[in-house]
């Protein structure tokens, strides 16, 4: 079974063998995140080959020598929202995934960040031992190592399983948010949504998807711009927002790690200058 995985502009890539041998069209062709990053002027379908040929060889993504020591990628990315949210008791374990195991669940942040920093949008994988036993001794727990499949409710029932109250869990669309807050009351713990890798939403789908999560990534979509009512902003490019007082409280606390300077203002949101925001935008 091959791996998919989208990026830069939520492009398709497929890799197998520790290849690429699919890249699909970028459906956006200029990001400033990764214009900041990597330079990158213009997404095509090269750069986006050369990009996850650069994560196979410098982090092992899709081996079996995967690496989980990543550091901070992004100031106020979800990895990084939820490895300070871990090291400072908001959340007591996140349901998140990883290449080469599918959906994990841990308390351990640095394990939470190793596996995510370099995570986009992870459509299927397929299991390597080697992974899911490092994951294990970092003190993650793989749902499904046989398959390394991806199920967020699933990764949600099994942390409150073991007894986890407040779990924080990524999500990428309606489906599986709806799952994870179908259950939630059931298995008597605290889901806090995560989601991101949104480009494309439609209307219909980011009006439902607003409605259930608590942190939301902008990506490139003009719906979740135009449709977002948030109780706080970070970032004007690619934006993040805080829908709850739950995301809120994450990432306040996040910005309490950050080392460079930060703004704190009130005023009516979202804040979207539009020579800052990546393109075409998504509606």
């Amino acid at each position: 079974m091959p791996h998919i995985m989208e990026i830069l502009g939520k492009t398709k890539v497929v890799v197998k063998d520790g290849k690429v041998v699919e890249v699909g069209e970028p459906q956006v062709k200029w990001c400033p995140l990764w214009n900041k990053v990597s330079g990158i002027e213009n997404i095509t379908t090269d750069t986006v080959r050369h990009n996850m040929e650069q994560r196979i060889r410098e982090f092992g993504m899709f081996t079996s020598h995967r690496r989980l020591d990543l550091g901070v990628f992004a100031s106020f990315g979800i990895s990084e929202i939820l490895m300070t949210a871990l090291r400072r008791g908001l959340i007591d374990s996140t349901v998140t995934v990883c290449d080469g195991a599918g959906t994990v669940i841990t308390s351990n942040p640095d394990l939470v960040q190793g596996m995510s920093a370099q995570i986009s949008g992870l459509v299927e994988t397929e299991p390597f031992q080697e992974v899911i036993d490092a994951i294990h001794q970092m003190g993650g727990q793989v749902l499904d190592p046989a398959t390394a499949r991806i199920d967020q409710s699933a990764g949600l029932r099994l942390a409150a399983g073991q007894g986890y109250k407040k779990i924080a869990v990524s999500v990428v669309d309606v489906a599986s948010s709806s799952q994870v807050r179908a259950i939630e009351s059931e298995v008597g713990g605290e889901a806090i949504l995560m989601a991101a890798h949104l480009t494309g939403i439609e209307r219909e789908e980011t009006k439902k998807l607003l409605s259930m999560v608590d942190v939301v990534t902008g990506c490139a979509s003009g719906n979740i711009r135009q449709l977002v009512k948030p109780l706080i902003q970070v970032g004007t490019a690619i934006p993040l927002f805080g829908l709850t007082e739950n995301g809120k409280a994450l990432l306040i606390e996040r910005a309490k790690e950050i080392e460079s300077p930060i703004l704190v203002n009130t005023m009516k949101l979202p804040v979207l200058p539009e020579d800052k925001q990546p393109g075409p935008l998504d509606y």
